[in-house]
């Protein structure tokens, strides 16, 4: 599963104005420019998060925007959601009225997909990892400004 660059670019807006909590509102203007981001895009980003409870705004010359909670309670499962609605790993998938996520093979003969089980299993170690890591773990990693880790050869492969 492919996510859009509105999670990408919504998960580093967040990251930025984490990294500034405490410290009043930030301009989305001063965001763009420090992650390099297209400024309207992030005002219909922002509206998203803002719309979920996920930022707050404040006007006036002084204004910007801030987190509703503190970085260790917002977790990246509300943000991914927010941004990018439910998380599919299939096309085959869709969101019910409950908003839970089904198959839309379920009414083939009634028998359903016999693939099912493991696309339900990735949307679930998906869905796991994003309710695991918070705001403040992607905070924290950003302020030790590491380089990425180079990924491990896969075995077999030549190195």
């Amino acid at each position: 599963m492919i996510f859009t660059t509105k999670a990408e670019y919504g998960v580093r807006l967040l990251i930025e104005l984490g990294r500034h909590e405490g410290s009043g509102p930030v301009a989305l203007k001063s965001v763009a420019e420090a992650e390099d981001l297209p400024l309207a895009y992030l005002e219909r980003i922002v509206a998203l998060l803002k719309k979920q409870g996920l930022v707050e705004s404040t006007r006036g010359a002084h204004g910007g925007y801030r987190l509703a909670r503190p970085a260790a309670e917002i977790t990246m499962d509300e943000a991914v959601l927010a941004l990018e609605g439910a998380i599919a790993p299939m096309d085959c998938f869709f969101d019910d009225a409950e908003g839970r996520v089904m198959c839309s093979h379920l009414t083939d003969a009634g028998t359903g997909c016999g693939t099912k089980v493991l696309w339900t299993r990735v949307q679930g170690a998906v869905h796991g990892a994003l309710q695991r890591t918070t705001l403040a773990e992607l905070v924290a990693f950003n302020a030790r400004n590491l380089p990425a880790t180079p990924a491990e050869p896969v075995s077999g492969a030549a190195a």
